[in-house]
């Protein structure tokens, strides 16, 4: 078997210097049912329409999905006031990243993006052999003048997630408008906008109106988080036309199964659903925020579905961790983003919340 592996041909250079990409855990052992806090779902889960739809496609599994996700598509184009030949489709936005990257980097190129920026945009760009460049982030939010100093002649895509993930920090309108200006028009600009529909901010708005006037943004959205359709990996980005038409040729077949394109198309028709859902975040963040700090843990501002939680240590943080894994309680370290000593956790249902502040007002460094 060693011989045979020997004679196998190599990854190319820098696969195996990636770290391959780690999800929130799911699973506590001896706990059948934990409470889990991990992965920025949905506390609700998803609509009752989405459901309805996902079964309707059962009769349909032998079929080929609609190559072009065509319902799917005038679904978004009209919930959102886009044109729908603007829109490239992925198996989650993670796809659309790679897309990008695979479209428009060649080895010794670079990406821009914050120190803390989903770890997603790297891992394709490393694929593709090129450099990813981190902006440091002291505040834990975005820098535009820290981005701008690490674009050179071989930038070819700068990415910021807005609202950003696992901070929960944001950019205002302003200063994207103003880092795009500053940009050579051959600098693809990508805004993430995975949390957009939690962000009730007056400094925050969507970049799709910067991108209908510019020819070098792309605003990428998901049904991950707040459609509860995490499962079914369904994400899409709004690029100019000539952007594109070169992603659709790097684009595999059929790579939005039917049944998801089913239940995201109805997920956009129930708009009860999305209002209790962004609702039940805004009703929880304010307050676990402040039982949080009240507890003595010093804990950001967030414009998503979640907050970040730091220690005073990794140690601590850890410490922490293994203890509400204890109490039953599934939490996100982040030590993976470069926050050792900081812990994430998702908004959820109003038990799991009040679980999860007693828990936390449990644990004893």
């Amino acid at each position: 078997m060693t011989d045979i592996l020997t004679r196998l041909p190599q990854p190319k250079p820098g696969i195996m210097d990636i770290h391959a990409y780690v999800g929130g855990k799911s699973k506590i052992e001896g706990v059948a049912e934990p409470i889990k806090l991990s992965s920025n779902e949905n506390a609700l889960g998803c609509s009752a329409l989405a459901l309805a739809a996902y079964d309707e496609a059962r009769a349909k599994l032998f079929r080929y999905p609609d190559g072009l996700a065509s319902p799917l598509r005038s679904a978004v184009a009209a919930y959102h006031d886009l044109e729908p030949e603007r829109l490239i489709f992925g198996n989650g936005s993670d796809e659309v990243f790679g897309m990008l990257n695979q479209t428009y980097l060649q080895p010794g190129d670079n990406i821009v993006t914050g120190e803390f920026g989903f770890l997603a945009y790297r891992i394709s760009a490393q694929a593709c052999q090129s450099e990813v460049r981190l902006a440091p982030e002291p505040e834990l939010r975005v820098e535009i003048p820290r981005i701008l100093e690490l674009v050179d002649d071989r930038t070819r895509i700068v990415y910021i997630s807005n609202p950003a993930n696992p901070t929960g920090t944001w950019n205002t309108p302003e200063e994207i408008a103003y880092l795009r200006s500053e940009l050579d028009p051959s600098v693809i600009l990508v805004i993430d906008e995975a949390y957009a529909e939690f962000a009730d901010e007056p400094t925050w708005e969507t970049s799709f109106g910067l991108a209908r006037a510019h020819d070098n943004i792309v605003v990428t959205r998901t049904f991950s988080k707040i459609y509860g359709l995490a499962g079914l990996r369904v994400g899409f980005g709004y690029a100019p036309i000539g952007m594109i038409e070169a992603m659709e040729r790097m684009r595999m077949p059929f790579n939005i199964n039917l049944p998801a394109q089913y239940a995201a198309a109805a997920a956009l028709q129930d708009q009860a659903h999305i209002d209790a859902s962004r609702q039940q975040v805004l009703n929880w963040r304010p307050r676990l925020i402040q039982e949080i700090r009240a507890l003595g843990y010093r804990v950001e501002r967030s414009a998503g579905n979640f907050l970040l939680i730091h220690f005073d240590s990794e140690q601590v943080a850890s410490d922490a961790n293994d203890h509400l894994m204890r109490e039953g309680i599934l939490i996100r370290w982040v030590k993976n983003y470069g926050l050792p000593q900081a812990l994430r956790v998702t908004v959820g249902k109003d038990d799991e919340n009040r679980a999860f502040l007693e828990a936390l007002a449990r644990f004893k460094a």
